[in-house]
This record gives C-alpha cells, structure tokens and sequence, in this order.
C-alpha cells in the first residue's frame, strides 16, 4: 500500500469533520456505519491518546448506559484499523484514531517512555524505502509497525 505525499490537511482528534470523515470512509468500504461504531470511534478520537480496547469498553456502555463487551470493541478497531480508520500501537496494545482515514499512510509512532504520550509521524519515503528493502529480501510486507521509545519534548525540560 505506498502511500501518497501529497500535501494536505487533517481533520483534529475528536472533531465532528473527522467523525463524518470516518464514517464516510467506513462507508466508502462497503461497511455499516453503526451506533456502536459510532460510540467506538467517538471514544477512541476523543482521548488524543493511544487506548485500550478495555478503556473504549469502558467509556462506551458509559454512554449507552450499558455494558458493551471488551471482545466487541476489539472486533470494531479491528475493523476500523482494516478500513484504515484506527492505527494499532503494537508495543502498548493500544489504538488511536487515525486522523486521516482517506489517506494511506504509515504511521512512525513516537512512544514518550516518561509520561506516555503517543505522536506520529507520517514519512511516506521512510515507510516505502522500507518495504522496497524488505521485497528486495523476497518479503513482502503486509504493514510495517514504525515505533520510536524515547523522550517527548515536554519531559524534557
């Protein structure tokens, strides 16, 4: 999946232009757009950090005043990361929402190993230097998990 560099904007964490965006992705895809869904996405881009599918479970029968089972959150982010909609933060087990559903980037995740915090990258010539020289090795990659441990510029200082 080579992503595209061209320039362009995103709609921010939480805000109802990327709730419509995400629901006109999921819909683009074939796939119902729910009102659990809708509750999965709304918890997940609503944070503006990486969550758990326990968290998500959690804030979601909040909402609907019942309990929504950890295993059905986990089969909407797998589908929201499938429909490109949601990104797996592999070393956490967690997820955020991806802020640019129409785009096929891949994610280089910025892990601050202080306070937590979860940035992104998006180097489109990083990510496709890397599959080049995975299928220059006959491998073909499905999707490279691109994760940096270290500081954030807040803890710092």
């Amino acid at each position: 999946m080579p992503a595209s560099s061209a320039p362009h904007a995103h709609p921010a964490a939480g805000s109802a232009a990327l709730l419509a965006a995400a629901e006109q992705a999921l819909r683009a895809s074939g796939v119902q757009w729910t009102e659990l869904r809708q509750h999965v996405f709304e918890a997940l881009s609503g944070t503006g950090r990486a969550v758990s599918a326990y968290d998500v479970s959690d804030t979601v029968s909040e909402r609907m005043g019942r309990r929504i089972a950890a295993n059905s959150v986990y089969r909407i982010l797998d589908l929201f990361v499938a429909t490109n909609l949601a990104k797996r933060v592999e070393s956490r087990n967690a997820y955020v929402a991806n802020v640019h559903p129409a785009c096929a980037h891949d994610c280089i995740f910025l892990i601050c190993e202080t306070c937590g915090r979860i940035d992104h990258l998006d180097d489109d010539q990083l990510a496709d230097d890397l599959r080049a020289r995975a299928a220059a090795h006959g491998f073909v990659a499905k999707r490279p998990a691109l994760e940096l441990l270290g500081t954030c510029r807040a803890c710092q200082g």
